[in-house]
């Protein structure tokens, strides 16, 4: 495996940037997740680096050589589609047999590859069917093991879960980070679902209209998000953000809502708001870090329920704050129902602030 550096990466169609200026360093058998909505630049990205589409600028190294003029087969680096591209008249043994035959590598050389392969990935047992005897998950692990017959130094993976259904897609997850773990492979998967990077990648790479928002580690990004969007992107559900202005009340900060509530700061958050470029500041806060209350208690908001959605284990609420909503979860024993008035406490040490104009994070001392 190879380390893998992208270098101030521009790809542009006309005056339009679909990667724009992106540099991303990966390290030998480090998980990587490109992810971020449709239309962001993380497929792009990716096929820069296979070499299915030509740069517009900017380098890409895979281990010590730089790759920008190399074919996609000199680039030893191996695919897995979305769409598995099996050869549906091929046997899983000719499907993993056959890009080590188009290297024309002894009989006896491919043997021992396909069957080592298989036995990794569990499918010895499979050799003699064809792709559509296979179910889904089947058929994945077959594009796997056709990248893996190639001991490339690098797997691009580009969405290679969003053909399954829910359970499998799961299921699969734990496959491909097995995967990752024992053969300790340089991978970079795209993804659309924050939830795949989240669990499977060792750091993940948050774009958005070409520019790479966020780099870091999963926790890092949830923890502590660079800006809104980041912060709106990464979670499940997403963070409630909350456009208000600073002031002050009775010589304390605050922060006031159009709608006429204000949240008093701690003096911690008040010196974070007083490094805003302007008043106007977005407030952040996950459904974790909120409290919900029957009745009025000292610096929570008052609130009316609009949406109750039990999922088994915790129940989330939609709760409107004037007129935005915001998001909690409670346990399931706890009765709430829609249009009921709640007051919603928000933990000051655990608070997200951005400011209004540049949508930044305000960092904490």
């Amino acid at each position: 495996m190879a380390q893998v550096v992208l270098r101030d990466l521009v790809k542009t169609y006309g005056p339009i940037y679909a990667v724009d200026h992106v540099s991303i360093e990966i390290d030998d058998g480090e998980f990587v997740a490109l992810v971020g909505p449709s239309g962001c630049g993380k497929t792009t990205t990716l096929n820069l680096v296979a070499g299915l589409i030509p740069l517009s600028g900017g380098d890409i190294y895979i281990g010590d050589r730089l790759v920008n003029d190399l074919d996609p087969k000199d680039r030893d680096i191996a695919m897995v589609f979305q769409n598995y591209a099996l050869y549906p008249n091929k046997t899983v043994f000719k499907n993993l047999a056959f890009p080590l035959q188009m290297r024309r590598l002894p009989r006896a050389d491919i043997e021992a590859k396909v069957l080592a392969a298989a036995k990794v990935l569990d499918i010895t047992h499979l050799l003699e069917r064809r792709p559509r005897e296979l179910s889904g998950g089947q058929q994945q692990r077959v594009a796997l093991g056709r990248a893996l017959v190639r001991d490339p130094r690098a797997f691009l993976m580009d969405e290679p879960l969003s053909n399954l259904d829910a359970k499998l897609r799961v299921q699969m997850r734990s496959e491909i980070k097995r995967f990752h773990q024992d053969l300790r492979a340089t991978v970079i998967y795209v993804t659309h679902d924050q939830l795949e990077a989240v669990t499977m990648a060792d750091k993940m790479a948050v774009m958005s209209g070409g520019v790479l928002q966020q780099y870091d580690s999963p926790a890092e990004v949830f923890a502590h998000p660079k800006n809104t969007f980041v912060a709106g992107f990464v979670g499940s559900p997403a963070m409630s953000l909350i456009p208000l202005e600073a002031g002050t009340d009775a010589g304390a900060a605050t922060l006031r809502s159009p709608d006429g509530w204000s949240l008093p700061l701690s003096p911690e958050n008040a010196r974070r708001v007083a490094r805003a470029t302007t008043a106007k500041v977005i407030l952040g806060a996950r459904h974790s870090t909120l409290k919900v209350h029957k009745s009025a208690v000292p610096g929570a908001v008052a609130g009316k329920v609009y949406t109750v959605e039990p999922t088994g284990d915790i129940t989330f609420a939609q709760v409107y704050l004037g007129g935005h909503i915001v998001i909690v979860s409670l346990e399931p024993q706890v009765p709430i129902v829609p249009d009921e008035p709640v007051w919603v406490e928000f933990d000051q040490d655990k608070l997200h602030l951005f400011d209004g104009e540049t949508q930044q994070a305000l960092p904490r001392n």
